[in-house]
């Protein structure tokens, strides 16, 4: 069997609205991640539901956003709920062009600060004999939380995930000092722009990157190339600037 090459995406979405939130951009967005023709999209701060920006917004899609982002490219989505609040709710998402044999969303929130999840997808990849495992990752603002989420996440990893499957672990990771990246190395994880480039992606604020909030970890899989999307229309569609990445992921017995 021949091993599989996957295109993929981590995009911060800003719920739908600009830098700023001057401006709802979902309908731009969508056209922006089509034209990618990502075969794994993973998605952070998307809106499950909000009765208040429904009734503003004549362009306020009637289906989840994560439902009206994945349209026809993206047969499979799976959704985990992280913030819940009067008028709606908001979380992580999985778009994906494979079956999604299985998800859970774990909860990594800390008490008194803001919801933070982990979205765990197994997927299938059809003619390979293989399943890869993604997973969907939205850490804190504040050092402290952080640790205790990659903790968190390394022992997710370790307990649930056999050493040789295919791994992907991206998102929104705010880890602007580094801090948090030694740890994931010790677990076998290598970040893909990381091994291209030989730097962290630099991802925020979307139209001067100077930060590297957002990464795309693998394991058991190679990197072919990662790159920024941050020049238009990318840079006034979310406060972050999206991250892609083309991998192999090796079929069974090949």
């Amino acid at each position: 069997m021949p091993d599989l090459d996957l295109n993929l995406l981590t995009a911060n979405i800003h719920m739908g609205f600009s830098a700023g939130r001057r401006r709802f951009v979902l309908p731009e967005l969508r056209q922006a991640i089509r034209t990618v023709s990502a075969d794994i999209v993973f998605l952070q701060e998307v809106q499950g539901a909000h009765s208040e920006h429904a009734d503003k917004h004549e362009d306020w899609p009637e289906v989840p956003h994560y439902e009206f982002l994945a349209d026809e490219l993206w047969p499979q989505f799976a959704y985990g709920r992280n913030s819940v609040y009067p008028h709606g709710h908001h979380g992580n998402a999985l778009l994906s062009k494979f079956p999604i044999l299985s998800h859970v969303n774990r909860d990594v929130s800390i008490d008194g600060a803001e919801s933070r999840g982990l979205l765990h997808c197994m997927l299938d990849l059809p003619g390979s004999g293989v399943s890869i495992h993604a997973v969907c990752a939205h850490l804190g603002l504040r050092d402290s939380h952080r640790r205790r989420q990659l903790d968190l996440l390394c022992t997710m990893v370790s307990a649930e995930i056999p050493d040789d499957a295919p791994l992907i672990v991206a998102g929104d990771f705010n880890d602007w000092r580094r801090r948090g990246h030694p740890l994931l190395e010790r677990y076998g994880l290598r970040e893909a722009h990381l091994e291209t480039h030989g730097r962290l992606a630099r991802t925020f604020p979307a139209r001067w990157p100077l930060l590297p909030l957002d990464r795309i970890y693998v394991r058991n899989v190679r990197v072919h190339e990662a790159a920024v999307l941050s020049t238009p229309p990318w840079s006034h569609l979310s406060d972050h600037a999206t991250l892609a990445a083309s991998v192999c992921v090796e079929a069974q017995g090949s």
